[in-house]
């Protein structure tokens, strides 16, 4: 491998630290899932994963991965450039090595985009959540995208089981001139394992909070379904629907119109999809929500308003998924 030093760029910042472990005994909702697990405790190496990402532009104005900061059971490995609209793009998937997300388990990642750098980050699979008999599963995301920065962060669905705890706190920092695009699938359950497994987890917790890099706030969305406390079948929340997507994009005001205007709401009865969209507030962005009966139609649907987005801002759309995904 040319310019290389064990498979690694010059100037590739690689590190190993010791991080803190993610803290929610403050957190109400889960205040109930504080027992510590019997067999590994919470914080023991091989469940507080780390992972700090952060990529910029090189002497010759190409977007790299330059710093990685990793601790297992989280994986990255390099970049790759395999995006036929945008061959130029840095392509990470995370991995683990963990295998399902189980009790105790604790999760740190930290992506930043800086100045006019793209990226694309995803997982290499999905992510499922275990049963938990006596804590709860955590992560905390810190997102930052500079001035003029784009970053599209699409994760594959999270599938939880019974009795499943989690909870996903995520925060972005966006420069009025950058881009942000992050998407998350919430499965109902394991809909075929045995009889089928549909909302019998405990709880699920997901915040995701904007603002300004000078620590301007832009808005906040939480969400707390805890379906033995109320069905999610309800008008409002669920309903007969078995799959929620929801996106986040920051962007600029005037894309932020741009892709608003191509956007239409849906109402699928064959398939069936429904879909909306609606404004941030601040002139934030944009959010965008998707209800389906399978994962691979509201994936669909999702990475098609991506596309949208991308177009908006880019001039180019997403290509096609790979088969196997």
């Amino acid at each position: 491998m040319a310019n290389t030093i064990n498979g690694i760029k010059p100037g590739f910042k690689r590190q190993f630290s010791d991080v803190k472990v993610p803290v929610f005994d403050h957190i109400p909702e889960m205040t109930p899932y504080l027992t510590e697990p019997k067999a590994m405790y919470v914080g023991v190496p091989g469940k507080n994963g780390y992972l700090r990402l952060g990529f910029e532009l090189d002497g010759e104005g190409k977007s790299i991965l330059r710093d990685l900061d990793r601790r297992a059971p989280l994986i990255v490995q390099q970049e790759l450039y395999f995006d036929e609209e945008m061959p130029g793009m840095p392509c990470v998937y995370i991995l683990s090595s963990g295998g399902p997300n189980v009790d105790g388990d604790r999760y740190s990642q930290n992506i930043h985009v800086k100045k006019d750098a793209m990226a694309f980050v995803s997982t290499g699979a999905a992510t499922k959540l275990a049963v938990m008999k006596y804590n709860f599963s955590g992560m905390v995301q810190h997102i930052r995208v500079d001035d003029g920065g784009y970053l599209e962060f699409l994760p594959e669905p999270i599938y939880p089981s019974a009795h499943t705890r989690f909870i996903c706190q995520t925060k972005a920092e966006v420069a009025e001139t950058a881009t942000l695009v992050y998407s998350e699938i919430y499965m109902g359950g394991r809909k075929y394992y045995a009889d089928g497994e549909l909302f019998e987890y405990d709880i699920l917790s997901v915040e995701t909070e904007g603002c300004r890099p000078e620590g301007v706030p832009l808005f906040r969305e939480k969400f707390i379904i805890e379906p033995h406390k109320r069905s999610v079948r309800d008008l409002g929340c669920m309903g007969r629907f078995d799959v929620f997507g929801n996106v986040v994009v920051m962007l600029p005001k005037d894309k932020a119109e741009e892709v608003f205007a191509q956007t239409q709401a849906v109402n699928d009865t064959s398939t069936p999809l429904m879909a909306g969209i609606t404004r941030l507030p601040n002139d934030a962005g944009l959010l965008y929500k998707v209800l389906g009966m399978e994962p691979a139609p509201v994936k669909k649907a999702v990475r098609d308003f991506c596309s949208t987005v991308r177009m908006a801002v880019k001039g180019h759309p997403i290509p096609a998924e790979f088969p196997w995904r």
